[in-house]
């Protein structure tokens, strides 16, 4: 079982017009279909709830930090004492032609990591929608 999934996009669009997309949490489930909805304000410090097609009936709490607008931050969430965590980075990285390269990375670490991955579902075409929904919403938006 992996330890983490990774997806990357080169998005014709600003990391500004991306950021907006990224940090609108009312508005994931009209672009990212691996998304049932997310809630919350996706700020620094601030905790959201995310519900997945890939786990509909489980409502996922997620702490934001490392927020560095338009550039980066993490969700994650976990075990107490370190036993299990989940991370996930979004960045965006602007490229010289005027294009924006996206990458998401989602890691697992702790004791109880090769246990709790063997349950986690293979979430590469999960990535996969979430990047190709970002890129097609932000590219759509620029007109």
């Amino acid at each position: 079982m992996a330890k983490g999934y990774s997806v990357q996009r080169t998005i014709n669009a600003s990391p500004q017009r991306i950021w907006g997309l990224l940090t609108e949490a009312d508005g994931y489930a009209t672009w990212n279909p691996a998304v049932v909805s997310v809630r919350g304000q996706i700020a620094a410090g601030q905790t959201i709830e995310l519900i997945s097609v890939v786990n509909p009936k489980r409502t996922f709490l997620l702490t934001v930090s490392d927020v560095e607008p338009p550039r980066q931050m993490r969700w994650s969430d976990g075990m107490p004492l370190g036993l299990f965590r989940g991370v996930r980075t979004l960045a965006l990285r602007s490229l010289d032609d005027g294009q924006t390269e996206f990458s998401m990375h989602e890691d697992y670490s702790g004791p109880l990591a090769a246990l709790i991955t063997k349950a986690i579902p293979d979430l590469t075409d999960s990535f996969a929608q979430f990047a190709d929904g970002l890129k097609t919403a932000s590219e759509a938006k620029q007109g």
